[in-house]
């Protein structure tokens, strides 16, 4: 059909008298006839006793297979969807719904009652109701076919918008070259697209006018009519139609269109490729619209139905026109509900994965160096100053200096009043864009910028307008060996850094590739890097929106992930904590016992820990060199589980028959040489310690016990009386007559100096004068000779050879029993055996387990031999509530096997010869290293003032040790003088914390 016909053809003009009359003569209906608008044909409402009905008489020029389509299309909606608001056809008698009079083809439809669509006052839950009902009607077209639906030459086809682009020219002059902008976007995005999509009959006129709403107190729409305007065509052009009236003089387009496509999308799901287009058909139709109405314009200019909606067309026009198409696209996709960004989760995985291994972007550790936390809000501190750069990076270089902070941090994903310009206004909504899309990082200008990624240089320019980036660097990345590609953005750099890049060169990780401006170049912002991660550059180059519309955020933050996939900062850097140390520690004043002590001058509140890592509560991370409680790294995960999953299942004492205690009690004593194959599992090392000395007590029938000078073995009573490093010191009341303490074998400080043989058994030598001293008092010997396998307390004391085995033989002849300690040794710390005093040649009678045991889990045990277990079996129960119960074993077993699969034993030897070489070498350099001690992660470094008369430089040991702490890196001070620094870390310290470790420690040796 010729679509300039009817509009040639002169309009049919039946009296409502003649029409009636026909209508009572086909149709056996009386009733009253009140004439409607129509653009081309002749419509009445007929009024009846037995109901209301639309009576249609079409233009002449019309063609009656057209008219069989429309109510062959009615008439399957009947049945596929009976209760959706479409008219219904009423048959004539004897015929099929079309008669003549008077030279036109005729049809009587139901009347669908309510106001039109125009008329109704409606936001998001009108739109919403028709974007439904649209969906609805294409659902239930789908799969309906009929030959007259294909109209070559038919003007409002989509699919053939092209058609009236030659009607450009009668377009006004000032509006022609938009639409001409409207037709190359639809040429260039959507028409090489076309061929690829889903093809329908559709109505494709879903106009105010055409749509019938509800009456009430909440309006939706109820119906449809005039499916004059149907055609095959692409799907996706029943929305896009739809959309184009209903977004006419939309005050916001995203609200508008997301609650239309949203509820079409949920009826009748859109594909992904439709989405891409949708907005390009939507201006497409307008420009057709105006194209059109501005051609008949001129042909007719007595028709001002034909100039009726240009004004708001061209409205909407310039909006599209001036917004992003790729975010349409996107943002169709995301309001249809399909990922607006479809390769987003693959580049979020790669980011995420062990794969990705991110360089610093600075100079020094961002995740080791204090921060403070900034907001950008209007009421937010520092915010007074927002207007004066200068003064803002004055007062927060004050704050950086108060809270010990190397940077600060400005948050992803805050809304933000402090963007000014035009460049953040939306054509397409009233809302500003405000909700950043990047993390900032506060650093002084001129420090330098560095790649944490290998990539190529997209981009290096200037965005030199107000409160822009100013000088902006884009990167361009592959997620993984053929993986789709992302970019990375950082903005307010230096104009050198324009000039260290050019545009399409490789980038390697950790390259230098700028470094940080200030206020007069960076866009007049306080000196800091914007950087922002892109998952889809919306075919952006130059530049990129660094903030978005917070509406819009579940879609921006798609495109713009969490730029902390790349920086890694612990997730307490991005929160303020509310009970920081100093009210914790006024509260610690309350409610704990004042004899509690706490390390640092500047104290910490610990969060969170990660293998080798603690974080505090502003998510700095601190190396780990001394809490070798947590044996396999801090929260290590098959451990965590093995709590959890059996936690979960049962926990009860020792009283019932379990598989786990046992299985666990047979494993632990397979690390030992027999006769020690006996197990008892108890909850801490103080009560493992209590244990070994009442079992040596019952066995040998004696108390008296020998104990080595500044040995540490538990907060009990009973080993407050062993332990020289507590009943000597402040607050201690000295030995108890039944204890003698033998001189602590030191091979640096001692009388015997090395660590050969012949030192060994001359210390041993003391252990001998102590039993004789016992001997002498009681007429017998000790029960006991209680050692550590390394003095801790003592100094990181390693003892020399033959030690203790020569000590035992001596303790043994005179009856009594000997129990080593490795309550903090044992595991493989020490590299070369799986517990510290397998290199002195002994098997002990007893050994004490804890800490590690359990890798935080209170639980330790106790092993020892057969006869001695029997031999303590005098009839009195040992029982401990919980020693040894399931969820311990579990625990227990699980440190085991993290032990032996990731090879913690070997690599604690390698870690620990790489840390002491590089100890000797810093001693080498500094003569207030006085001695290097120790193997595997168990270390000792005594400091002194003078190497030839060995003055403890203990206040020097104290200021080192927090000199570190500052640097992030924990150790702690121990020793007779409190002048020896101890490493013992987590078994997962590696290389790599050992050379931050001995970085900081060369740092604060020279500071």
């Amino acid at each position: 059909m010729n679509e300039m016909s009817v509009f040639d053809s002169p309009k049919p003009s039946l009296s409502a008298e003649a029409a009636a009359a026909y209508l009572r003569r086909d149709y056996g209906i009386d009733g009253t006839l009140q004439e409607l608008v129509s653009e081309r044909d002749q419509n009445f409402r007929v009024v009846s006793p037995g109901g209301d009905y639309v009576l249609k008489i079409a233009n002449a020029a019309e063609d009656e297979n057209f008219l069989a389509l429309q109510n062959a299309v009615l008439r399957h909606v009947a049945v596929s969807d009976p209760a959706l608001g479409v008219p219904r056809v009423i048959a004539s008698a004897g015929l099929e719904g079309i008669v003549h009079w008077q030279g036109h083809a005729v049809r009587l439809l139901s009347y669908l009652p309510g106001p039109l669509y125009s008329a109704v006052q409606g936001g998001s839950p009108l739109l919403a109701s028709l974007g439904g009902f649209m969906g609805r009607l294409s659902r239930a077209l789908r799969g309906f076919g009929h030959p007259a639906a294909h109209r070559p030459g038919f003007l409002w086809n989509l699919d053939e918008a092209l058609a009236v682009k030659p009607w450009l020219a009668d377009v006004a002059d000032d509006r022609r070259a938009l639409v001409g902008r409207i037709f190359a976007r639809y040429e260039a995005r959507a028409l090489p697209r076309l061929p690829l999509l889903r093809g329908a009959v559709v109505h494709q006129d879903a106009n105010d006018n055409n749509i019938i709403v509800g009456a009430g107190d909440s309006p939706a729409v109820t119906g449809l009519i005039d499916f004059g305007d149907m055609t095959f065509g692409r799907q996706i052009n029943e929305l896009a139609v739809t959309l184009a009236y209903a977004l006419l003089d939309a005050k916001d387009i995203y609200v508008s269109a997301s609650a239309l496509i949203g509820a079409y999308a949920r009826q009748f799901p859109v594909e992904g490729d439709e989405a891409e287009i949708l907005f390009d058909l939507v201006a497409a139709r307008l420009a057709m619209s105006v194209c059109i109405s501005s051609h008949r314009g001129k042909e007719f200019p007595d028709n001002d139905y034909l100039l009726v909606s240009q004004a708001p067309a061209f409205r909407l026009l310039e909006r599209l026109d001036q917004t992003n198409p790729a975010f349409l696209a996107a943002f169709a996709r995301h309001a249809a509900g399909l990922d607006p960004v479809p390769q987003h989760d693959a580049v979020v995985a790669w980011l995420a994965s062990v794969a990705c291994r991110p360089a610093p972007m600075f100079p020094f550790d961002l995740n080791r160096s204090g921060r403070c936390l900034l907001s950008l809000t209007a009421d937010a501190p520092g915010m007074e100053h927002a207007g004066d750069p200068q003064a803002y990076w004055a007062w927060l270089e004050n704050l950086m200096a108060q809270q010990g902070a190397r940077f600060a941090i400005g948050l992803y994903g805050e809304n933000r009043d402090v963007y000014k310009g035009d460049q953040f206004s939306t054509p397409a909504s009233p809302e500003w864009r405000s909700q950043h899309l990047g993390t900032d990082i506060f650093v002084a200008a001129g420090t330098p910028l560095l790649a944490p990624l290998a990539g190529r240089v997209l981009s290096a320019v200037d965005n030199a307008l107000a409160f822009d980036y100013g000088p902006t660097i884009i990167l361009e990345h592959e997620a993984g060996h053929g993986g789709p590609l992302f970019w990375t953005l950082y903005g307010h750099l230096s104009r050198e850094s324009l000039a260290m890049v050019q545009e399409g060169q490789s980038v390697e990780a950790g390259q230098q590739i700028g470094s940080i401006g200030d206020s007069s170049v960076n866009g007049g912002w306080a000196p800091h890097l914007h950087f922002q991660v892109i998952t889809d550059r919306l075919g952006k180059t130059g530049e990129f929106h660094g903030v978005g519309q917070p509406s819009l955020w579940p879609l921006w933050s798609r495109i713009s992930p969490d730029p902390n996939l790349i920086l890694r900062l612990a997730p307490e850097s991005y929160h303020a904590d509310a009970t920081p140390p100093d009210l914790l520690l006024r509260r610690r004043a309350e409610r704990l016992g004042p004899s509690l002590s706490i390390s640092y001058r500047k104290k910490l509140k610990i969060v969170r820990g990660q293998g080798s890592y603690l974080y505090d509560h502003t998510g700095r991370a601190f190396v780990d060199g001394v809490n070798n409680i947590c044996h396999a790294g801090h929260s290590h995960p098959r451990v965590v589980e093995a709590m959890a999953r059996q936690a979960y299942v049962l926990n009860t004492n020792t009283r019932y028959l379990h598989d786990g205690i046992l299985d666990y009690a047979e494993r632990l004593a397979g690390y030992f040489p027999k006769p020690l194959s006996v197990v008892y599992l108890v909850c801490s090392g103080s009560e493992a310690n209590e244990l070994a000395l009442r079992m040596a007590r019952t066995v040998t029938g004696y108390r008296e016990t020998v104990t080595l000078d500044w040995a540490y073995h538990g907060n009990t009573n009973g080993l407050i009386d062993v332990s020289p490093y507590k009943f000597n010191r402040k607050g201690g009341r000295g030995k108890p007559d039944y204890v003698e303490i033998a001189e602590l074998a030191d091979p640096y400080r001692g009388r015997f100096k090395g660590y050969g043989a012949d030192s060994g058994k001359a210390y041993a030598r003391s252990v001998a004068e102590k039993i004789e001293v016992i001997r002498s008092r009681t007429g017998h010997g000790p029960a006991a000779l209680i050692a550590e396998a390394i003095s801790g307390c003592g100094g990181q004391v390693f003892f020399p050879d033959s030690y203790l085995s020569t000590a035992a033989e001596l303790v043994r002849a005179s009856g009594g029993l000997v129990i080593v300690d490795e309550v903090q040794t044992g595991f493989g710390r020490v590299g070369h055996h799986m517990w510290a005093h397998g290199s002195q040649g002994l098997v002990p009678d007893i050994v004490t387990l804890g800490k590690p045991i359990g890798n935080g889990h209170p639980m330790a045990a106790v092993i020892t031999t057969p006869e001695i277990a029997k031999a303590f079996a005098n009839g009195m129960e040992f029982f401990s509530s919980f020693g040894g119960n399931p969820v311990s074993a579990a625990v227990g077993m699980a440190v085991l096997d993290v032990l032996e699969d990731e090879g913690l034993q070997a690599k604690a030897l390698a870690t620990g010869a790489h840390l002491k070489s590089g100890l000797e070498a810093l001693a080498a350099r500094h003569s207030l290293i006085g001695d290097v001690r120790g193997e595997g992660l168990f270390l000792g470094v005594e400091l002194v003032r003078d190497r030839a008369t060995l003055e403890p430089a203990t206040q020097e040991a104290s200021n080192i040790s927090n000199a570190m702490r500052d640097a992030g890196v924990l150790i702690s001070t121990d020793g007779p003088f409190d002048n020896v620094l101890k490493i013992k870390p987590p078994m997962s310290f590696g290389m790599a914390e050992a050379d931050i470790m001995l970085d900081a420690l060369e740092h604060a040796l020279n500071a």
